[in-house]
């Protein structure tokens, strides 16, 4: 029976790898955001190992990643007996905070009211490009930018107007959805078809079965929901394959429901 699971769980791992993101410290945001990011919250290092290691990531590179991250702030790491923890700090909470509406939202709540930026060189440009840092604008071009709500009483040095969107041309639309990402969503929607053929009943699967396919699914949907403008409708194109695969992506994580971290510990 091991040998079944092993193999279904191996197949499973492949499939929802992303063949274009294996940045291990990247990985591991992914894995504390869905699992760890409470006040407290903390994964011991041998549970860290193996449930990133079934994507073919040696040890040597998940202690570079760590120290990578303990030095730029995200995670720190303290002795437990002889072994180690590791956690987010306040700093990697944070930042996992202010995304984290935006990869489990399953249905997100599209603005009514909008507004525009324009820029002129100098002041004004150096303006726009902070604002266009956050996920809240969506760049039309180099000098515009499209925001949700009321325009910022903090933009003196930029052109603002309260908008509604009468025509969309293509030109925009492919701005909000480029090809490449339009196929990212493809290829995760493929991938998580295939993976949900795979799955044995929930009893079957163990608790870091469990964690890294989890890791996986949000990692890989990261890179397609960060980068998807949260837009009214009439911006995408017909064949937007974005809610289909959001639809995707929560199906098969109801059918992983999230492990208790010290379940993680007790294999």
């Amino acid at each position: 029976m091991k040998d079944a699971q092993e193999s279904w769980f191996d197949t499973c791992a492949r499939i929802l790898t992303d063949p274009q993101n294996q940045r291990v410290w990247s990985i591991i945001i992914s894995l504390f955001g869905d699992l760890a990011q409470r006040p407290g919250d903390r994964l011991s290092g041998s549970a860290l190992s193996r449930i990133i290691m079934p994507m073919g990531i040696k040890p040597e590179a998940i202690r570079v990643a760590l120290h990578r991250l303990r030095k730029d702030g995200w995670i720190d790491s303290a002795r437990s007996g002889r072994a180690s923890e590791h956690f987010l700090t306040g700093f990697g909470r944070a930042r996992s905070a202010e995304v984290t509406p935006r990869i489990y939202t399953r249905a997100p709540d599209t603005p009514a009211d909008w507004h525009l930026l324009i820029a002129e060189d100098g002041p004004g440009q150096s303006a726009l490009d902070e604002m266009l840092l956050t996920a809240e604008y969506f760049s039309l071009a180099r000098n515009v930018a499209l925001g949700a709500g009321a325009a910022p009483e903090t933009a003196a040095e930029l052109m603002t107007f309260d908008v509604r969107a009468y025509a969309v041309p293509d030109w925009v639309r492919a701005r909000a959805c480029p090809e490449d990402l339009a196929e990212n969503c493809r290829s995760l929607i493929d991938a998580l078809e295939r993976a949900a053929t795979l799955l044995p009943p929930e009893g079957q699967i163990t608790p870091v079965q469990t964690a890294t396919l989890r890791m996986l699914i949000v990692h890989r949907w990261r890179r397609v929901v960060l980068r998807q403008p949260d837009l009214p409708a009439e911006f995408f194109p017909p064949d937007w394959p974005g809610p289909a695969c959001r639809a995707a992506v929560f199906r098969l994580l109801d059918r992983l429901p999230r492990p208790a971290l010290d379940a993680l510990d007790a294999e």
